[in-house]
């Protein structure tokens, strides 16, 4: 992260295994997560086609779903469940897609399944992007019709971005991956708004 003048900033205790839930911002995400602890990630299949970033992935031993098959839901939690057995933290990004990071997409709820299965303690956490030279939503976040390389290249060219983490302060099981989905949907906003107020009180102080 050094190299690409990222800083980390955790607020709470990473886990020390189990499933890791988060909102989905850029295909930094990864990186940000595995500089704190070694993790395994599911994430779309489109991601290994990706320059440097889907060799990364490849190498952080990610599970890649298609999904434009709901049929592979079942292959990815099998495969969750398996990590989860050795001990491991799997970070799933439930939302399905990036975004720009103004809100939390709703989670889709199927591959909770896998912690379900494992019998395995989920714990929330709300990620967010700051710049100071620039805009989180264009230079960092990569979302919608975005272009790989230039977004990159833009990303490459600043020199103060900082990612925040928030993890919620207690991690539980559940029973069924709907109300997972749901519960766990709510934490994470309310974790986005608690570090959202935290933000904008720094930038207060410091002005």
């Amino acid at each position: 992260m050094r190299r690409l003048k990222i800083q980390v900033e955790v607020k709470g205790a990473f886990p020390d295994r189990g499933l890791l839930i988060s909102n989905h911002l850029s295909y930094l995400d990864i990186l940000v997560y595995s500089s704190l602890s070694p993790c395994v990630f599911v994430s779309k299949r489109e991601v290994r086609s990706w320059p440097i970033f889907g060799q990364m992935a490849c190498m952080a031993g990610t599970v890649f779903i298609d999904r434009s098959r709901s049929a592979d839901a079942r292959r990815v939690n099998s495969e969750m469940r398996q990590a989860l057995a050795t001990g491991a933290v799997v970070v799933l990004f439930p939302e399905g897609t990036s975004s720009d990071g103004s809100s939390v997409l709703p989670f889709r709820p199927a591959l909770f399944e896998g912690a379900i299965g494992a019998g395995e303690r989920v714990t929330p956490a709300h990620l967010r992007y700051d710049v100071s030279d620039g805009s989180p939503q264009q230079d960092v976040c990569y979302w919608g019709s975005m272009t790989f390389l230039p977004h990159l290249l833009r990303l490459l060219s600043k020199t103060g971005v900082r990612a925040t983490i928030h993890l919620a302060a207690v991690a539980r099981k559940f029973e069924d991956r709907k109300s997972a989905a749901q519960e766990t949907y709510e934490m994470v906003r309310e974790l986005g708004q608690l570090t959202s107020a935290r933000a904008r009180a720094t930038l207060s102080a410091a002005e």
